[in-house]
């Protein structure tokens, strides 16, 4: 029997429709902020700072950068500005227009 492939991309326009669809738009604006722990998260390792470490170059505690590696839904722009300027590194947002 001959196994069948659905490309990713059909089964996302299947699942959320197509891309610029209210839903679409939502969808990928979740996995965006979906990234931003993982990120956190690899550029803090990448320097070698542990969460208490990268805290206390902020201001902040252990805590509160372990809560930022898990979810990003709450957090500023500020604070992400002031995490990753702490890693050296710029944050870029970037607005496009819809449709």
């Amino acid at each position: 029997m001959a196994t069948t492939y659905t490309d990713y991309n059909d089964l996302e326009d299947e699942f959320f429709g197509p891309p610029g669809s209210p839903l679409r738009v939502r969808y990928e604006a979740a996995l965006d902020l979906a990234a931003i722990p993982a990120a956190i998260r690899d550029y803090r390792r990448q320097h070698h700072l542990t969460q208490a470490e990268l805290g206390a170059r902020i201001g902040v505690g252990k805590a509160q950068i372990s809560k930022l590696e898990r979810s990003a839904l709450n957090v500023t722009i500020d604070t992400l500005q002031k995490v990753f300027g702490a890693l050296g590194t710029v944050v870029k947002i970037k607005l496009e227009p819809a449709g």
